[in-house]
């Protein structure tokens, strides 16, 4: 980014970026996916992130940028690995997940953050969940924040006092016991029994709320009255008890003074007898237990109360997590609903495109038929030979753009051989040339020693003429048109397509213009079906979406580049093919229809009526013996029994079961039938390697007959 971002005000923010030199580029170019989930995460009083594109690039809202510490503002709209590369060993295997389609979750995670020039610990609970684009690939990560700091650390400190507690208690009673092994008591008293005087020393009588002066005067019974009258009558049976069978004297008690203050005492002592047998003295010690209860409630106190504050705590994050739940669930619904309207829009602009160019075709067709059957009517035979040439222009049309809507939705048949894309380029060169015109002069820039590729030749070229009739197009005043070609290494990141980019090698052919550019409006919508600039009958509107999908389809990519007055430039990437170099392209030459030898056997299976007379009368004009059948079930009677059958032409979407699993039976009864598929639209027939076996191959609908019979003269003179 050119500028550096301050504050924390994120439209504002968003505004004075430099979006254009950015990895997501100008925000008018933005998908609506993208612009609907910065809104969503930029609107959000949660902490919320968005992370989008190759490069996971980082936008969030304000409650985000407060975990962030001082990575804000220069975290904003930078790749999060540049902006956190100290967490990427830990984030990088979760994003590869999310990107996957899965959603992750983190509950009590620690992290290590910067606030104030030093890291600090904090803990989040964390969510990570895919965003789909207009295609339904995932794009880009939401991820929401959730601090668990404070409740973390009232869990600990709830752990942290009871052990103090524990442990205070338990230190508290080896004092106790320490003290008064050492005879360190607070007060000490000599009751002399047989004179009935007690003598206690300061500290005892301050303990019992009884003057100093007044100790030595005062009987036990004066004593006994500081006692909480609840505790009084056990402090007296237990001093009776010690006195009759000299037992040790022990025990806990409450002490209530005048002035209502409420004390703790721990007293000890022992009763001893004369030679007689009868009580002599009664000597004791006490200590005061008063702050050492206290503490103890104090810290029993906050123990409770924590422990109610760490429910309550709970009980909100609980509550905090079920709104976000129900927010996100609001989220996907309303994401979905954004992915249903967008395909309901671009399937209507498909179907649209489809109805009026194909009405044209039809209107063509149709009319031309209809004059001629007027004027065959009329015995003007003579004059139909420009009803037939309308007609079949346009349904040569209708073809092509019928290969292009495969082409776009990467369903046409590959037929993929090793290619050397300069020596297919130089073989371009003189139609390429003508293509142009004089107005504009053709560079042709090829790298030394090209690596091979492996590709459907046809369809390669088809593309790069598509790609100069496009350039060509933007400079009507003349100007400068180059074809390059170089050999590329993709690293995953270099290039900012929807689809992901494989890292590895690539050949890169690329076609350059100077003429009037895209504006990012028309940028952004360039790989569009039927979306043109051109005047309506000028264009489809398919051509690059169309190599788009051959691209993809081929195992590549393809970028575009423009600039409004200075030109464009489309660069075509398809994987290298690790082999001997490639066979030099050889144009295919046209020669009429080979009839067929004597008995030569011909099985056609095609469920279509028209489609199969045309077929059947091909063969029988080229002196083929023709059997036919319309699904299936009725070929299988004939291949299973002895009738001779040289080739099997059957087509591919036949009702029931199909001309692949047709040709499967087929050649356990009769092992090496060689067998000719016919094809509209074939998934499964889509890459050519994995549908066809030794002895098979394929022919694409709509074909002319001599392609059909040269196809089925080629077959059957092929050595199995």
């Amino acid at each position: 980014m050119n500028a550096t971002p301050t504050g924390s005000d994120k439209p504002n923010l968003m505004a004075r970026l430099d979006w254009a030199s950015g990895p997501l580029g100008a925000a008018q170019t933005w998908p609506q996916s993208l612009r609907t989930a910065v809104d969503m995460v930029l609107h959000c009083p949660l902490p919320m992130a968005l992370l989008w594109g190759p490069q996971l690039v980082h936008v969030y809202n304000d409650a985000f940028a407060r975990l962030a510490g001082d990575k804000h503002p220069r975290a904003f709209a930078q790749p999060t690995h540049t902006a956190w590369p100290e967490l990427r060993s830990v984030t990088e295997p979760i994003y590869q997940r999310v990107l996957q389609g899965q959603t992750h979750r983190c509950r009590d995670q620690l992290w290590r953050l910067p606030f104030a020039g030093r890291l600090c610990d904090v803990w989040l609970d964390l969510t990570y969940g895919p965003v789909h684009d207009e295609s339904g690939h995932v794009a880009g990560i939401l991820v929401t924040a959730i601090e668990t700091s404070e409740r973390r650390r009232m869990a600990l400190e709830f752990e942290r006092r009871s052990e103090a507690s524990l442990k205070a208690q338990q230190e508290s009673e080896e004092r106790l016991q320490l003290a008064l092994a050492a005879a360190e008591a607070l007060g000490t008293w000599d009751w002399d029994i047989s004179e009935d005087r007690f003598i206690a020393d300061e500290h005892f009588a301050l303990l019992h709320g009884v003057e100093p002066r007044l100790s030595r005067q005062l009987p036990i019974s004066a004593y006994l009255e500081g006692v909480h009258p609840e505790d009084r009558a056990m402090v007296t049976r237990s001093i009776k008890h010690c006195i009759t069978h000299g037992t040790e004297y022990a025990e806990e008690y409450r002490l209530l003074h005048a002035d209502g203050e409420l004390r703790w005492v721990f007293v000890r002592g022992r009763c001893y007898k004369d030679r007689h047998g009868r009580p002599k003295r009664f000597l004791g010690a006490a200590l005061d237990l008063t702050e050492r209860k206290r503490t103890e409630e104090a810290l029993r106190n906050l123990n409770e109360t924590l422990e109610e504050r760490v429910i309550a705590r709970t009980r909100q994050l609980a509550e905090a997590n079920h709104r976000l739940q129900n927010e996100m669930i609001e989220r996907e619904r309303a994401e979905e609903a954004l992915r249903h309207a967008q395909k309901m829009e671009a399937v209507g602009q498909l179907t649209g495109g489809i109805a009026h160019d194909f009405n044209n075709m039809l209107t063509g067709i149709l009319g031309s038929l209809e004059l001629m059957q007027r004027y065959i009517a009329d015995g003007r035979i003579d004059e139909i030979g420009r009803f037939t040439e309308a007609a079949v222009s346009s349904a040569n049309r209708a073809a092509s753009l019928t290969h292009r809507l495969l082409a776009f939705s990467r369903r046409q048949s590959l037929d993929r051989k090793p290619l050397d894309a300069n020596a297919l380029v130089r073989s371009l060169e003189d139609l390429l040339s003508r293509t142009t015109g004089d107005h504009i002069a053709l560079r042709l820039q090829l790298a030394d020693e090209l690596w091979p590729v492996s590709t459907d030749a046809s369809q390669l070229e088809n593309a790069l003429l598509n790609l100069v009739i496009n350039a060509r197009d933007a400079m009507p005043d003349g100007g400068e048109l180059s074809v390059e070609t170089a050999n590329i290494y993709l690293d995953g990141n270099d290039l900012s397509n929807l689809e992901p980019v494989k890292a590895g090698d690539y050949v890169m052919i690329a076609v350059r213009d100077n003429g009037s550019g895209m504006t990012p409006s028309v940028l952004a919508k360039a790989f569009d079906p039927f979306f043109t600039t051109k005047p309506i009958g000028q264009g489809t509107g398919l051509g690059l979406s169309m190599i788009y999908g051959f691209a993809q389809q081929s195992g590549g990519h393809l970028s575009l580049d423009s600039v409004p007055g200075q030109g464009t430039r489309v660069q075509l990437y398809l994987p290298r093919l690790h082999v001997t170099p490639a066979e030099e392209p050889v144009s295919p030459t046209a020669v009429d229809a080979p009839p067929a030898i004597a008995g030569e056997t011909v099985l056609l299976v095609e469920d279509e009526p028209a489609v199969r007379m045309l077929v059947l009368d091909l063969l029988e004009n080229l002196g083929y013996t023709a059997l036919q059948a319309q699904d299936a079930k009725g070929a299988l009677a004939q291949l299973e029994s002895e009738q001779r059958v040289d080739l099997l032409v059957t087509d591919v979407g036949l009702p029931g079961m199909n001309g692949r699993q047709l040709a499967e039976i087929a050649r356990q009864h009769r092992p090496g039938l060689k067998v000719l598929f016919m094809t509209g639209y074939a998934q499964k027939a889509a890459e050519r390697q994995g549908f066809l076996e030794h002895g098979m191959d394929m022919i694409a609908k709509p074909f002319t007959l001599d392609q059909l019979a040269n196809k089925i003269r080629a077959m059957i003179n092929h050595d199995a």
